[in-house]
């Protein structure tokens, strides 16, 4: 624990997502206080915002991290790859890590959605953010009828496809796919991203297509409304742009993601949904370690 009471946390990956999550904890969380970011490269511009900041920033890696005994909670941004490294090393030293790429070692969790059941886990996967954005409405469906088949299609800014997003396309369609049926209740899934090149950006947008045994219109739609006023209180950019509407058998319903602008644009949605969940999962697991009451973020 920091000094200030606060829970002690750190950042591995100064790249974009890692920087957009700097900002967000501190301006945002309640309960944590950044005492790192971390990352590989001595010139990396995270490390010297990070720096400009008061943060204390590090080039050696995940090994920076296991130096500093105070930080409980720590998030990795690097990529699936390099989490697959950093994970047994952070579990062994008792750290909790909240893992903002697709390597899908921890249960996989949506704030919105079941954080709850997984407060205690040592490793809590983010899925995607084609999943934070999308899982929700499939869970909002699934609790009032079931749902045989369910479809999304991520569409985001080509600006905002990093060499990370780009590099982790495969991983992306199938953790979110596997990650619609885990946590969305959805029994069987597909998923589909889509880099616009439009000049200007456009914003997140995404299309869930969902087969349905029985229409319950009225229900449907409120449980939909419900979740998203549950996903807006951490990501107030989050939009139901149309309604569920019927075709067939399918509910087809249409999220807008639009960002803070904390650090990246505000059309980059897709990685505002992902650090602005990272931050709702911390700061509530920091609430839990500090044992207070009514801590959800």
């Amino acid at each position: 624990m920091a000094s200030d009471g606060r829970v002690a946390a750190a950042i591995i990956g100064p790249g974009n997502i890692g920087t957009d999550l700097m900002y967000k904890i501190g301006r945002r969380s309640r309960h944590l206080r950044l005492a790192l970011m971390a990352g590989i490269d001595p010139k990396s511009p995270g490390l010297a915002r990070a720096e400009a900041l008061g943060v204390a920033a590090s080039s050696n890696g995940v090994e920076a991290v296991l130096a500093r005994e105070e930080v409980r909670i720590v998030f990795d941004a690097t990529s699936a790859a390099a989490h697959l490294v950093h994970a047994p090393l952070l579990a062994a030293a008792g750290r909790t890590v909240v893992d903002l790429t697709p390597a899908a070692v921890g249960p996989f969790v949506c704030p919105a959605v079941n954080l709850e059941t997984h407060l205690d886990e040592p490793n809590l996967n983010l899925i995607t953010c084609g999943g934070q954005a999308t899982i929700p409405i499939v869970a909002a469906v699934s609790r009032v009828v079931r749902v045989p088949y369910a479809e999304v299609v991520c569409v985001i800014s080509s600006r905002s496809a990093g060499p990370g997003t780009r590099a982790n396309i495969d991983e992306f369609t199938r953790t979110t796919a596997d990650g619609v049926v885990r946590v969305g209740g959805a029994a069987t899934a597909k998923a589909i991203i889509l880099l616009n090149p439009a000049d200007p950006p456009l914003v997140m947008n995404n299309t869930i297509y969902l087969r349905v045994e029985e229409y319950a219109e009225r229900e449907i739609d409120e449980s939909v409304r419900r979740m998203v006023a549950d996903v807006q209180r951490y990501v107030p950019g989050y939009r139901l742009k149309i309604p569920p509407s019927y075709d067939g058998e399918r509910v087809i319903v249409m999220i807008e993601v639009e960002g803070a602008g904390d650090f990246l644009p505000s059309y980059s949605g897709n990685l505002d949904i992902e650090t602005s969940a990272a931050v709702a999962v911390g700061d509530r697991i920091a609430a839990h370690l500090l044992s207070v009451p009514g801590g959800a973020a």
